[in-house]
């Protein structure tokens, strides 16, 4: 048995059946929790996976604004190549 850190309700979990590192769900209010300690069973709250998403859109931002430069970069060495030819 362990207990929701949410809203404190009692989880049936079988020690056997789960391993350090695991995920569940409260079945009451429905929080992630991971197992942190099998001997006794102790829950916390899981790490957010959504924090971990909005780092790869970071990344993503990056790329694009790179890209972006990159274009300016060619325009200004197609306009110097003008001026040569003339």
């Amino acid at each position: 048995m362990a207990t929701c850190p949410e809203c404190e309700e009692d989880i049936e979990v079988d020690e056997f059946d789960v391993d350090k590192g695991d995920l569940l769900s409260c079945p009451q209010c429905g929080t992630n929790l991971e197992v942190v300690s099998t001997t006794p069973i102790e829950l916390d709250y899981a790490a957010d996976d959504d924090d971990e998403d909005d780092e790869d859109e970071d990344d993503d931002d990056d790329e694009e604004e790179s890209e972006d430069f990159d274009g300016e970069e060619d325009e200004e060495e197609e306009s110097d190549e003008e001026d040569w030819e003339e």
